[in-house]
C-alpha cells in the first residue's frame, strides 16, 4: 500500500474495471475507504463507431485501442491494474461436480476431461479457467465446479486493448457476472435487504436487452431480446437527417428538435416497455413464478425520461433505475450531477472495478 493509500485510510488501493461494449468503453475506477467504505474515484465513457465491435467480436483493434486509450487518459487516473470482461456468448460456462478433497493438480486434470465433453474446440485452441463454488447441493462428499473457456484469441484482443492504454490486466471475468455482482449492493439495499425478493434485471444496451431474474445470490432466469437503444438512434438518423454517429452525440446531449419528445421518445418508450412487459410475461410461463418484486432498469437506455413510469404502468410491478454507485463515498475527481445522469449505464463496469475486494 502506498504513502497516500495509507494517509487516506484506504484499506485498498484502487482498481479500474473496463467495460468494453458494442457502442463504448465504460471506465470506473473504485477505493475503499478504511472503514471497508467503496470510494468511486473516476468514471467516464467513450462511444465507438457503429459496427467496430459485433457480436463481441473486436472488427477494428485500432481504431477500438484509440478510444480505450482515450478514456483512460481523460479519466486521469494513475492506477494500472485493470479487470476487463467477455460478453457471455463469448464464454462457455459448465457447471460439474467432482468429488471434494482433491489436490489442484487432480482437479485440474478431471476440469481438462470434463471440458473435452463440452467445449466445441480443441482445447490448444481455448483459456480454460474453473473455480469450487462449494458443497454440491445434490451429492454428498462432492463439490461443484463451475468451467469457464473462451477463445484464446478472443481473450487475447480484450487484454491486448488494455495494454494498448498503458494497463496491466489482472482478471478477467463474464460481463453478465460482474453485472451481477454490482447487483449484489443494489439488492442488499432493499426492504429486509431484499432476502427472497424476486428481482427482474434489465440490462437495455445499444443492440440487445437482457433480463435476469435474480432471487438472493441466484440467477433462476437470463435471456437476450434484439431490441436497444440504437433503435432509437436510428429512428432520430432518418426523422432528421442526420448521420447515426451525430444522431447518437445529440440524443446524449438532448440536443434534438422540439418534436422530438412527442413524435420519437414518446412512442419507443412505450414499444421498448412492452417488450419489457413481453420479456416477464415469456418469464412467467415459462417457470412457476407469476410475479416479480421489483423491476429494475440499467443500461444508457433506462434513464430515458417516463420509461420507469411506464414500466410500472403496463407490468403492474414497482419499477426502478438502478444506480449501481448509491451510497458509495465520491470521490474528489466525480461531478455528482454527472453521475446522477449517467450512472445506470455503469453497472457492468462497477462489477468489474469491485473485484479488488473480493481477491
Amino acid at each position: 500500500m502506498s504513502f497516500v493509500d495509507a494517509l487516506l485510510g484506504r484499506k485498498f488501493p484502487p482498481m479500474i474495471g473496463l467495460d468494453i461494449s458494442s457502442s463504448s468503453v465504460k471506465l470506473v475506477e473504485l477505493g475503499q475507504s478504511g472503514s471497508g467504505e467503496y470510494v468511486l474515484e473516476r468514471f467516464g465513457a467513450e462511444s465507438f463507431a457503429k459496427g467496430w465491435i459485433a457480436e463481441g467480436q473486436i472488427e477494428k483493434f485500432d481504431e477500438v485501442a484509440n478510444v480505450v486509450k482515450r478514456v483512460v487518459a481523460r479519466s486521469g487516473t494513475t492506477t494500472r491494474q485493470v479487470v476487463l470482461a467477455m460478453p457471455q456468448s463469448a464464454v462457455i460456462t459448465k457447471k460439474i461436480v467432482l468429488p471434494a478433497g482433491l489436490s489442484e493438480e487432480a482437479l485440474e486434470i478431471q476440469v481438462e476431461a470434463e471440458a473435452n465433453q463440452y467445449i466445441p474446440f480443441s482445447l490448444d485452441e481455448v483459456c480454460l479457467d474453473f473455480c469450487v463454488l462449494g458443497p454440491s447441493p445434490t451429492s454428498a462428499g462432492d463439490v461443484e465446479v463451475l468451467i469457464a473457456a473462451s477463445r484464446k484469441d478472443r481473450v487475447q484482443d480484450r487484454q491486448g486493448l488494455a495494454q494498448a492504454a498503458g494497463l496491466q490486466p489482472v482478471v478477467l471475468d463474464i460481463e453478465s457476472h460482474a453485472s451481477r455482482m454490482a447487483m449484489g449492493r443494489v439488492v442488499a439495499g432493499l426492504p429486509n435487504e431484499g432476502k427472497d425478493a424476486l428481482v427482474a434485471l434489465f440490462e437495455i444496451g445499444a443492440d440487445t436487452a437482457s433480463l435476469k431474474v435474480l432471487r438472493d445470490d441466484e440467477m433462476l432466469y437470463d435471456r437476450d431480446q434484439a431490441f436497444g437503444g440504437s433503435q432509437l438512434t436510428q429512428l432520430i438518423s432518418r426523422q432528421y437527417g442526420f448521420s447515426y454517429e451525430e444522431a447518437e452525440q445529440k440524443k446524449l446531449a438532448g440536443d434534438l428538435p422540439e418534436d422530438y419528445e412527442t413524435t420519437l421518445l414518446a412512442p419507443f418508450v412505450d414499444n421498448l416497455s412492452q417488450e419489457i412487459g413481453r420479456a416477464l410475461q415469456y418469464f412467467f410461463t415459462s417457470t412457476p413464478n407469476h410475479k416479480v418484486h421489483y423491476v429494475m432498469l440499467a443500461g444508457g437506455t433506462a434513464s430515458l425520461p417516463g420509461l420507469k413510469e411506464r414500466v410500472t404502468e403496463l407490468t403492474g410491478f414497482a419499477s426502478m433505475v438502478v444506480n449501481p454507485f448509491e451510497n458509495m463515498r465520491l470521490g474528489s475527481a466525480v461531478r455528482e450531477s454527472k453521475l446522477r445522469r449517467e450512472a445506470p449505464s455503469y453497472l457492468t463496469a462497477c462489477g468489474l472495478a469491485m473485484r479488488r475486494f473480493l481477491q
